[in-house]
């Protein structure tokens, strides 16, 4: 498809201006996230990309050192999350650092959330159906996350994924970007409010050894 190839010229265009544009907000913010707390700038986290592919996704870390041990999902109020790790959620300015992602060709600003290697299921257990979700490379913002976001469950999340692999568009993408806008300035649905994932992505986390606990602390 031609717009795949023009999408993606776009991606590394708009990524490198937008870089541009908030390197000062990025520099305020690294230097924010060091004085507050003991820990890594940068958070990175195995995911899930382009054919399954397992990439390292970069965040501004907004956890507190050890935030593992509370759990994998973040609640309102959790006083895990750091005083700027709250704002820079509620503001998502904490998924800035994907614009290298983007950059390096692991992500787009518009696809599919990438997914954690195990939750909520590991590669292998996902259906043919599903698997169409890695078709495209994963996105900063896409379908799911102006429908709901956190407070969706997955089944019904991969399926607004596959959805959108199915009607990749330059109209479709512009839909979800200006959307995408208005939620952020609204700053709705940024809190799990719920454990999102079905009973199969439970039976898998139970398997999993504590050893991979720490990689968890952030969806």
């Amino acid at each position: 498809m031609v717009y795949r190839k023009i999408k993606r010229i776009l991606d590394i265009i708009l990524s490198l201006i937008g870089l541009i544009i908030i390197s000062p907000l990025l520099i305020i913010v690294a230097i924010a996230i060091k004085l507050e707390s003991k820990g890594p700038i940068i958070f990175k986290q195995d995911r899930l990309g382009l054919y399954g592919e397992v990439f390292k996704i970069y965040k501004f870390r907004s956890m507190c050192v050890g935030a593992e041990k509370g759990g994998v999902y973040e609640t309102k109020g959790d006083s895990r999350v750091t005083r700027i790790g709250k704002f820079i959620r509620k503001t998502s300015i904490d998924e800035f650092p994907q614009f290298f992602n983007i950059i390096k060709g692991d992500m787009s600003i518009i696809g599919p959330r990438p997914t954690l290697t195990y939750h909520p299921w590991p590669l292998a257990e996902y259906t043919e159906f599903q698997k169409k979700r890695f078709k495209v490379r994963p996105g900063v913002t896409g379908w799911a996350q102006i429908n709901g976001r956190k407070d969706v469950p997955w089944d019904r999340r991969i399926e607004y994924d596959v959805e959108y692999v199915e009607n990749l568009s330059f109209t479709f993408d512009i839909k979800i970007f200006l959307r995408t806008i208005l939620k952020v300035i609204a700053m709705k649905d940024n809190v799990n409010v719920r454990e999102t994932a079905g009973s199969t992505s439970m039976k898998v986390q139970e398997t999993i050894s504590t050893s991979t606990i720490e990689e968890r602390r952030k969806k």
